[in-house]
């Protein structure tokens, strides 16, 4: 069983637009700590979100040659703490990583830091309000509270930032966009089990939000084996209570601001990770209401409305409302530690899932296969 838990969150370009995913092991220091993270990475090896550069970072715990273990997956980035580049442990393990042709990052870097010599360093992620001049690579700006930090840090030389800083200081739109109460009118038709001929009407007012939900239901993430060509088709194979998810997912994508992918990317991701992580803890028929209470939980940023205002004209279930406007009801402690695992506190990530009882290799699972399922719908 795994010993540790990983949190994420995004990377993202001066666009805005993520372009990696950064990983934190948080572990308990030890002779053998490396060695047991690199054997329960290998054991993760089949749900690797392998669609971007992924940064692994290790939390609480110097980085030694024991990481030499994990067979490393092409697209991963091992993180080096400024703080023990010093140490001939960590030299050694640099050296074994050049060695096996694994790429590395410098975290915390200052400027007039001393460097170890062939240190090869592609990306630095460094505090956004320290002094970073003569950075060997692309800077990253880390520990952005908002959109207005993010900005300054850019005029300031930086190349990207990581963490969820975009989540705060959203301009809110004034109303709903027609595509947006066109979808919602289509989830109100799909919940109150309509006749199929009155949502096929309303879909055809709309032929792009077709397109989309087709695409979406025919995604890798879904696994259909065969191809749904139809709503009508769609409905004989998935039934109203999957479609009720699929479109759920179109209302989270509707805007069309130029920064709302990442947070498209971070509510889909949410939504796929509560209902894994709910697996084995409410009923089969809730796990699609888990995807929702995550997908939505970002919905008044993605909309730029109150929460109560989202959800005003949808017919949502009491569990799902519970959770969203008043962080109560069956279904908050799983959204509650879906945001646990977006934070950089490993104290906190740890009491959320024992609440749930959730072992580390659960969690971690459904991490990574909440990315990868996010990553397959190639949200834009």
């Amino acid at each position: 069983m795994s010993a540790f838990l990983i949190s994420r969150e995004p990377v993202l370009n001066r666009g805005r637009a993520i372009t990696a995913t950064r990983l934190t092991v948080h572990a308990s220091p030890g002779p053998n700590a490396c060695r047991q993270i690199a054997q329960e990475l290998n054991g993760l090896g089949d749900t690797w979100p392998a669609a971007r550069t992924v940064f692994l970072g290790i939390g609480g715990v110097a980085p030694d040659v024991g990481l030499l273990e994990w067979d490393a997956p092409p697209n991963a980035m091992i993180e080096m703490p400024a703080a023990a580049l010093g140490q001939p442990a960590t030299q050694e393990l640099m050296q074994g990583l050049q060695q096996k042709g694994v790429s590395m990052c410098l975290d915390g870097y200052g400027a007039g830091m001393t460097l170890p010599p062939g240190a090869d360093f592609r990306f630095i992620l460094a505090d956004a309000t320290g002094a970073v001049s003569g950075a060997p690579g692309l800077l990253l700006a880390k520990g952005l509270q908002d959109n207005a930090q993010f900005d300054a840090a850019m005029q300031k030389g930086f190349g990207g930032a990581c963490g969820w800083f975009f989540l705060k200081g959203v301009t809110p739109a004034k109303k709903l966009s027609p595509n947006q109460a066109q979808t919602i009118r289509l989830l109100n038709l799909v919940r109150a089990n309509a006749d199929i001929k009155e949502i096929e009407a309303a879909l055809k007012q709309d032929v792009a939000l077709s397109v989309k939900l087709l695409r979406y239901i025919n995604s890798a993430g879904f696994g259909l084996a065969v191809e749904i060509h139809s709503f009508r088709h769609a409905v004989t194979m998935l039934g109203y209570d999957k479609l009720n998810k699929w479109l759920s997912l179109l209302l989270v994508t509707s805007s069309k601001d130029a920064a709302a992918p990442a947070l498209m990317q971070a509510a889909i991701a949410r939504g796929r990770f509560m209902e894994l992580a709910g697996k084995g803890y409410v009923d089969k028929n809730e796990l699609d209401n888990l995807f929702i209470t995550g997908a939505f939980s970002l919905l008044d940023i993605l909309l730029g409305v109150l929460m109560e205002t989202a959800l005003a004209d949808m017919h949502l279930p009491d569990a799902i409302n519970e959770a969203l406007i008043s962080g109560s009801g069956p279904y908050a402690p799983f959204l509650d530690l879906a945001r646990a695992g977006e934070r950089q506190d490993g104290a906190r990530l740890a009491a959320q899932a024992a609440e749930l009882q959730l072992s580390p290799q659960s969690f971690n699972r459904a991490q990574f296969e909440a990315l990868v399922f996010a990553d397959s719908l190639q949200v834009s």
